[in-house]
Formats: C-alpha cells, structure tokens, sequence
C-alpha cells in the first residue's frame, strides 16, 4: 500500500465527521425517511464524491470553478435543496411528531428520492471540489495513470465517508428508543431543521 493511502484515509474522515449540511442530512433521513430513504442518500452522497473526482482527473472541476457563473449556479442549487429540507423538517417537527418509525409513519420517500437528494448536496457543496481539485491531486503518486489514480481515490473517498455516515445513523437507530419520546424528538427535529436552513443559505450565499 502507498504510503500517502493511510494518510488519505485519515484525512477523509476528518472531513466527513466535520459537523456540516451532510452529516445534517443523514440525521434528517435516520430520523424522517425511512431506511430506503436513507441507503439512497448515502449512495447519492457517495456518487457525487465519485463524480467530483472523476471531474477533477478530467480539469472539468477547475473549469467549474473558474466559471462564476455555472459556480453560483451550482451551490445556490444547493443552497436551495438544504434550505428546503430545513423548512420541511422544522414543518413536519412543529406540526406532527410521531413515536414510530419512519417506514411505520409512513415518511419514506424512498431509494430513488433519498439517492437525489443526496447527490444533490454532494455536488451543491463547492467546498467539495475545492476539495477535489487542491487537496486531492497532493495524495496523486507519479506511479502510474494519473487520471486512474484520482478515480481510486475519490472511490476510496466516497468509501470512507460512507462508512462515518453509515456509523453516524447506526448510533441514531440505536438511540431511537430515546429519540422516539416526543419531546426529544421534536427538539432533535426543530435543531436538525433550523442547522438544514441555515447551511443551506450559508451555501446559496458562498460564505
């Protein structure tokens, strides 16, 4: 094994247990979307890893980023999709709290809904191709195809981050017998909500 892959390793979840709008999300989807709901949000947040990397391998993130049009086209998408995810959450946790589960609740939206959503904020977030195009290339040896070398890399990415928030909503279910008492979950859904809105106009703002 390369010696830069553990020090990627490292890195890459550092980044991923940073509080921000995914961690935020997949909190949002243990607690309201249902276990499809939120497989299809992991699997959309690792393919906008996959898909950040492989742009950065093609030069086509550094052009994205040096477009500032298509730039705040994108993260105000973004901004968007999280801000309209706070307010449906702080909606749902101010009207009608439920004690069951999601799938029983009937909140799950599903695989194909949860995987959008994802995607969405994965590539609604600049700071990831930021990310993309500064830091990765740094962990690129000479050895070997270059542009393969990113796309293992970004893979191992989005596999580490996957991994946290698989570990993160695993410890949330487990907790769901706390979490299910109405007041707890009505203040962990108000506090999800309003962290969702204000991420998402932090983003459609570019601070």
């Amino acid at each position: 094994m390369p010696t830069h892959v553990p020090v990627f390793i490292v890195t890459t979840l550092l980044l991923a247990m940073l509080p921000g709008a995914s961690q935020a999300l997949m909190i949002r989807q243990a607690l309201e979307g249902g276990r499809r709901t939120l497989q299809g949000t992991l699997a959309g947040n690792a393919s906008g890893f996959l898909l950040w990397s492989t742009a950065a391998a093609a030069g086509l993130s550094a052009v994205l980023l040096a477009s500032p049009t298509a730039y705040a086209a994108l993260r105000i998408a973004g901004g968007i999709v999280l801000m309209f995810l706070g307010v449906k959450t702080l909606r749902t946790a101010l009207t009608t709290v439920s004690t069951r589960p999601p799938d029983e609740a009937g909140r799950g939206t599903g695989f194909a809904s949860g995987y959008l959503t994802g995607l969405i904020t994965n590539l609604g977030n600049p700071k990831a191709g930021v990310f993309a195009i500064s830091v990765l290339p740094q962990f690129v040896t000479a050895e070997g195809p270059v542009f393969l070398s990113t796309v293992a890399l970004g893979a191992l990415w989005a596999l580490v981050s996957a991994s946290w928030y698989m570990s993160l909503t695993w410890a949330v279910s487990r907790g769901r017998a706390l979490i299910s008492q109405p007041t707890v979950l009505r203040g962990l859904s108000v506090t999800t909500g309003v962290v969702l809105l204000g991420l998402g106009a932090a983003v459609a703002a570019g601070v």
